[in-house]
């Protein structure tokens, strides 16, 4: 048996990523009885049979899934802004990150069209600066810059991308076709075989499925730029907000940091340690978990 990944499943077939190649699979008989669901990303051993055919053997267990995208095992998020209309919504951008690495995803931030934006200042109008996110550094979060116009960060974005199962999040308009294109470019020549084994279209957003791109997997997956915030606790909330940990002590041990007095993170926003959008979302996202707790 051979080790690979699911890249989707389509009309009772399942297409695997093992050895280079991909492989047509059914499914293994007590598979079916159990009706089992599998979601791409799944790692799988496939039994392999004539040409391109096999049957799916084993599934191990996932280390992650997502509900929305529906997809497994994912090592990595790529949240894709833009410098141009629309401008990053920074609220978004932390609802994501609090999305992914609550799923055990690490968050990589993309901001993308940099052509249209310089340091410090806007080079077109109503564009966002290039060094605009900046500050999400210092958070520890990985920040890539990218132009698909001039080439600028794709070396970058491709030596993420390599070796790991990724996906692309973010708004629609900002580029993240096109940086599939420029990362592989003929992607749909190259890959014909695959295309037309996957049933891939022009239009395919309603179903996650992964691409090879380079040495690495790739999904589109727009449903993961929705609002929504995962099930928690309020306690929990600050676990994603990184830099609320060293900011000391305050005066209350169970402090939410909103409206609490003598209140430590409040008293770092104030100085400039914290970043004031970070806070203002924070608050925003605790008033949502709370209600979510009262309606349940």
């Amino acid at each position: 048996m051979i080790s690979g990944i699911l890249l989707k499943g389509y009309s009772g077939f399942y297409y695997v990523f093992a050895e280079g190649r991909v492989w047509e699979c059914s499914l293994r008989g007590r598979f079916r009885i159990r009706n089992q669901g599998f979601l791409p990303g799944d790692r799988v051993k496939i039994l392999p049979g004539t040409g391109d055919k096999g049957t799916i053997e084993e599934v191990e267990t996932r280390h992650n899934s997502l509900v929305r995208p529906t997809i497994a095992n994912v090592d990595q998020a790529f949240l894709v802004f833009a410098c141009v209309s629309p401008a990053p919504d920074l609220n978004l951008l932390d609802r994501l990150i609090v999305q992914v690495t609550a799923a055990q995803i690490k968050p990589i931030l993309v901001l993308n069209k940099i052509d249209l934006g310089s340091r410090g200042e806007s080079i077109v109008e109503n564009t966002f600066p290039a060094d605009g996110l900046d500050f999400y550094r210092q958070l520890g979060c990985e920040l890539v810059k990218v132009s698909t116009k001039t080439g600028e960060g794709l070396a970058e974005l491709q030596e993420h991308i390599n070796g790991k199962v990724s996906v692309l999040a973010g708004p629609s308009g900002v580029g993240k076709s096109s940086l599939v294109n420029a990362l592989s470019p003929g992607l749909e020549l190259k890959t014909g075989d695959v295309s037309r084994k996957l049933k891939r279209g022009r239009h395919t957003t309603r179903h996650v499925e992964l691409m090879v791109c380079g040495e690495g997997l790739l999904a589109d997956t727009p449903g993961f730029s929705s609002l929504y915030l995962p099930a928690m606790k309020r306690e929990e909330l600050t676990d994603y907000f990184w830099e609320f940990q060293d900011v000391g002590e305050c005066r209350f041990a169970d402090c939410q940091h909103h409206k609490e007095p003598d209140c430590a993170v409040k008293a770092a926003v104030a100085s400039g340690r914290i970043q004031p959008s970070r806070y203002e979302h924070y608050c925003q996202f605790l008033e949502e978990v709370i209600a979510a707790e009262r309606r349940y």
